[in-house]
């Protein structure tokens, strides 16, 4: 899985809000597929079964472990899914996860295990794949791991879930039989079943690691979505073709060719596959691909290039659910990424918070800083807040932006620490604006260069975290508007990033004769510094 990188070439990821296990594991315990696995586990418990046979409990399975049609039907009523097109395929689907994560042990006829959790399973599922058997060669019962998943602790809970998330997702990254040969003609023999020497398995275009790869890489790109984007992070849906263009369209592209655009929409359709497997497990919330669409999709084979909102959501929706969240966060972790929770900070000192805090969405942020405020007092806090923003480096001004959010956390007890930088050159100014807001008497006004060293700083602060944004316009000619002659005073500003602040002005601002006098603003800067 791709992400960020730390200084240790170690790949790193922005921090995620998780919910409690308590909650996750309730999530788990609700999620439709691991609901029907564990009341199949139970139904195969009961005295009797639905063998038939008086006495004997268990229910009779093939080589796989796999339900036989007559006991399928049973499982299907069971499941109250009769009336379901999908009830077979989601009975049989919850069955082989039951296999999978334990919930199911298989005993052949002879006293063996078939088929039991894990690699097991799978490799069953496979062989079911290619033969479908109708004879019972084997006994299903509940397995060791079904009391646990219905009534261990939470962290069991997850651990079974997590297990089988893994089954499903091995799964939904490979292709049917029927998609892999391009059609079942020339394989099947006169009973309609597919004879597997028919088959020539070397000349089979799949690629199985790239493939687990393609789905491992879409749920990192959805995972940074929700941790980064403030609507995503709020429950916002994200759009499937945004998701699979994330995965196909270089980031240096301007434009998509007609080539990448096709490339799109047959990744598309494969996520839309995909994700119908995996949103009964909870992992994600999926609003399918409308039918219709796909119809014309097949025909024109390629995703049109403008979209309306009412397009997109034609397209396919998707998000990560709080449990999604938790359980891409511990493959990434198993996987050696760096995967933070908010909430790791707590201890950590205040510069490394405050470092740390551009890469949060500022609910996020907010929750971080309060869970640092929570283990010191107020008046300490902000001591060791406005220590760690002072510098000259880079990532000074950030650090600053990042203080101002945090004091704004801060109850007036903190008032003390404030007015001890009152004449500090980089942080007076916003102590300043800390003590007016918080309703303070006798607070001394800046002079006319610390006004506009706060001004750069600001902006400096502003274009590290969120770039040339439209909120920058407005405030550019804010400032330019209420102060005559700006530019003949802000090229003196004594701060680092003034030219660079200059420039970026004379970028954004809309008039043009503004925008000049900023650029020779910018250029007097940066020549006083030579």
């Amino acid at each position: 899985m791709s992400g960020e990188t730390t200084g240790g070439d170690r790949p790193a990821m922005p921090p995620v809000r998780l919910s409690s296990e308590a909650e996750l594991a309730r999530d788990a315990l609700a999620a439709p597929l691991f609901s029907w696995a564990a009341r199949l586990a139970v139904w195969a418990g009961e005295e009797g079964g639905a063998t038939g046979r008086e006495g004997a409990a268990g229910v009779p399975v093939g080589a796989g472990g796999e339900l036989l049609a007559e006991q399928l039907k049973e499982a299907v009523a069971r499941l109250g899914l009769s009336e379901d097109e999908d009830g077979e395929m989601h009975t049989a689907q919850a069955w082989q996860l039951a296999v999978d994560t334990g919930l199911l042990e298989v005993e052949e006829d002879g006293g063996d295990s078939a088929a039991e959790g894990g690699e097991a399973g799978a490799e069953a599922g496979a062989a079911r794949a290619v033969t479908i058997t109708e004879e019972p060669v084997g006994t299903a019962r509940p397995g060791d791991e079904l009391d646990q998943f219905r009534a261990g602790s939470p962290q069991d809970v997850l651990e079974i879930w997590q297990g089988g998330l893994e089954s499903v997702l091995a799964d939904a990254a490979t292709p049917s039989f029927e998609d892999l040969i391009g059609g079942l003609d020339g394989v099947t023999g006169e009973d309609g079943q597919i004879d597997p020497e028919a088959i020539d398995l070397d000349s089979l275009d799949w690629n199985p690691e790239k493939e687990a790869d393609f789905l491992d890489g879409t749920l990192g790109n959805l995972y940074v979505l929700t941790a980064s984007d403030q609507a995503v992070s709020a429950g916002a849906m994200v759009p499937l073709p945004v998701l699979a263009a994330s995965m196909i369209v270089p980031d240096d592209m301007e434009e998509p060719t007609d080539a990448v655009l096709e490339e799109v929409s047959a990744a598309m359709m494969k996520l839309d596959e995909q994700f119908r497997m995996l949103a009964p497990t909870g992992l994600v919330e999926y609003q399918p691909v409308d039918e219709a669409l796909t119809e014309e999709m097949d025909e024109e084979a390629e995703l049109p290039e403008n979209l309306d909102e009412e397009d997109v959501s034609r397209y396919g929706m998707v998000r990560l659910t709080p449990l999604g969240i938790h359980g891409v966060r511990v493959r990434m972790r198993e996987a050696g990424v760096e995967a933070p929770a908010v909430g790791h900070l707590a201890e950590a000192d205040a510069e490394t918070l405050l470092s740390a805090l551009t890469a949060y969405t500022e609910e996020n942020a907010q929750a971080e800083i309060e869970s640092w405020l929570a283990a010191r007092t107020p008046l300490e806090s902000a001591r060791e807040l406005l220590t760690a923003s002072r510098g000259t480096d880079e990532d000074a001004p950030s650090r600053r932006l990042a203080c101002q959010q945090a004091l704004s956390l801060i109850g007036t007890e903190a008032q003390p620490a404030l007015r001890e930088v009152l004449e500090d050159r980089q942080l007076g100014g916003l102590a300043r604006v800390w003590l007016v807001e918080h309703g303070e008497q006798d607070v001394p006004q800046p002079d006319e260069e610390m006004v506009f060293w706060l001004t750069v700083d600001t902006i400096a602060a502003q274009l590290a975290t969120a770039g040339e944004a439209a909120e920058l316009q407005g405030l550019v000619q804010g400032l330019v508007d209420q102060h005559a002659g700006f530019f003949d005073k802000a090229w003196k500003v004594d701060h680092p990033a003034t030219g660079d602040v200059l420039e970026a002005m004379g970028r954004v601002h809309p008039d043009k004769q503004t925008a000049k006098d900023a650029r020779k603003a910018a250029f007097k800067a940066r020549s006083r510094l030579a």
